[in-house]
């Protein structure tokens, strides 16, 4: 009797000592962020924690989180979609054109580069499901096919002369010292959560992301699913360049240049927190400011450009290592239980 007793209590501290250990790992990113903010805010006390800097911080990432929001929709279903920042570029040039050089109304304009992101994104999932075509390869070949259409529209230039009311639209009246963007990406992450863990869609991405083929047999429409998560990713990329155009009141062929490699160390290191081993909004909104919050300080101690390069490619690495193991241990667990 009293052997069973020390057993129990045995498996009980065994199940306390996991629970703790996956607390840990769902807010360890957190935790490093705020450690992160307290040292440059000791370091730079005149810099870092001014209201210009924190609304700098916020406003200047709105349309990273935006475009990576989207992204993470067909990386929960196991694909990867290169084609993002190219459309973002192709987006903004529509609607800087059609408006400048058309006088089209911005807000007609917008609508037509969110439609354009839409009609990238289902070329890229009816290329791919059609043909059963690595994604990887089909979204390479349509982003520098999308290039070479910016800069068609662009007519290889910076295109300047937006419509005001965009910009007003996007950055009229901070509200407590922070551009309105920050908090139409934060709504945005309010919808990709709600999709992500309260819809059937939803549960169907992450099903087909951990196994095609057996979600195939349980009777999930596995081609209806990767075809609408890059459906979806193009057109959030769309409204990220209609958004990045409000924010510059410009554009030019190479506006998202800069934000392919961004957009993945986010995503990626934002499947490593709140919801381990999985791509989630929030996680996503952490990653996007913790490497930002690294960029600044570095950069107001002094630190050279390269230092973005430095982070956002460091980040990815570090953030594809860590999703890997927590995979890997997953699955591990799964087979034990099973056995």
């Amino acid at each position: 009797m009293s052997e069973n007793v020390q057993k129990s209590d045995k498996t009980m501290r065994s199940s306390r000592g996991q629970t703790l250990v996956k607390q840990g790992e769902r807010y360890a990113l957190i935790g490093v962020w705020i450690l992160l903010s307290l040292v440059f805010i000791l370091l730079l006390p005149d810099t870092f924690p001014s209201v210009a800097n924190l609304s700098n911080m916020l406003g200047s990432q709105a349309v990273l989180l935006i475009l990576t929001l989207g992204l993470i929709f067909p990386l929960r279903a196991g694909d990867l979609d290169l084609s993002v920042a190219s459309v973002l570029t192709l987006a903004a040039t529509i609607v800087a054109s059609l408006n400048v050089n058309f006088g089209w109304s911005v807000w007609t304009a917008s609508v037509v580069a969110i439609v354009a992101g839409l009609l990238v994104g289902m070329t890229n999932g009816f290329i791919v499901t059609k043909f059963d075509i690595n994604p990887l390869i089909v979204t390479l070949g349509t982003g520098t096919l999308v290039v070479g259409l910016s800069a068609i529209v662009s007519n290889s230039r910076t295109i300047t002369g937006v419509d005001p009311a965009l910009s007003d639209a996007v950055l009229f009246k901070p509200f407590w010292g922070i551009p309105i963007d920050f908090y139409y990406a934060v709504a945005l992450c309010f919808v990709v959560w709600f999709v992500f863990e309260k819809t059937a869609f939803g549960q169907k991405l992450l099903f087909v992301g951990q196994n095609k083929d057996v979600a195939r047999l349980n009777g999930v429409a596995v081609k209806k699913v990767r075809f609408t998560s890059l459906v979806i990713s193009g057109g959030v990329a769309g409204l990220a360049g209609v958004v990045y155009v409000g924010t510059t009141g410009s554009a030019d062929p190479t506006s998202g240049a800069g934000f392919l490699l961004p957009a993945f160390a986010a995503a990626f290191l934002g499947s490593t927190t709140i919801k381990v081993g999985r791509f989630n909004a929030w996680g996503t909104l952490v990653a996007v400011y913790f490497l930002v919050t690294g960029i600044t300080g570095l950069q107001l101690m002094g630190a050279q450009t390269y230092v973005q390069d430095l982070f956002y490619g460091g980040g990815l690495v570090i953030a594809v290592v860590l999703s890997k193991i927590v995979r890997d241990r997953t699955e591990k667990s799964q087979i034990v239980q099973q056995t």
